[in-house]
């Protein structure tokens, strides 16, 4: 009983900090925002996460960790069943991300809330996020570069970057195309990954004839 109460508890938390962050971004969130808004008191957060900035940290990676496993087993997947071919390990980074954007489950505050990680240049998150999730990067560079392998490793990063930021740009939903009234959710996500995917294995395929 005491560790499903406790649970809920710290979800609770996690989830106003959630939203709170998403509307006045970190630097504007109090925690007693957040106590409030979560109907705990100061204490709770206190012994959940200890720190706002852990808090900070907790909210992404609440999100994170399931991404990260859906997209590296993904991966795995395609260099075995796809070896050397670019669009399954396009489409294993894009999907679980815009998976994720559209999570019934406050997905679309949390992307709000990466925009804000963006705005804010969180030095805290940023060294977090690279700690945790850099492999991440790491893996899907090295898979990638196999199938560009005239790119140099500075070329390629360059554009993994874009193509990230492309990636954001889209869960955000930030974009002129906007989802037509009659087309469902799941229906405008496959084609954001579709065309989305085709842009990025051109992007990373590009050749390099205008190089200084």
């Amino acid at each position: 009983m005491g560790h499903a109460m406790q649970f809920s508890t710290k979800d609770r938390i996690l989830g106003a900090a959630e939203e709170l962050f998403a509307q006045y971004g970190f630097a504007g969130t109090s925690l007693r925002q957040v106590t409030t808004h979560a109907d705990v008191n100061i204490a709770a957060v206190n012994y959940h996460f200890g720190s706002k900035e852990n808090l900070i940290n907790e909210v992404f990676r609440r999100r994170m960790d399931d991404m990260t496993a859906n997209r590296l087993q993904q991966l795995q997947a395609a260099l075995a069943q796809h070896p050397g071919e670019l669009t399954p390990i396009l489409a294993a980074f894009v999907r679980p991300a815009l998976a994720l954007a559209q999570n019934r489950h406050g997905g679309g505050a949390f992307v709000r809330v990466i925009a804000r990680a963006y705005a804010e240049k969180n030095d805290g998150l940023r060294k977090f996020l690279s700690d945790h999730y850099g492999h991440v990067m790491r893996e899907f560079g090295r898979a990638i570069a196999q199938c560009v392998p005239e790119l140099s490793k500075e070329e390629l990063y360059w554009r993994l970057d874009f193509v990230s930021g492309a990636l954001t740009y889209a869960m955000a939903d930030f974009g002129v195309i906007k989802r037509p009234a009659h087309v469902s959710e799941s229906v405008h996500r496959e084609h954001a990954a579709h065309e989305l995917i085709r842009f990025a294995e051109a992007g990373l395929r590009a050749s390099q004839k205008n190089n200084p």
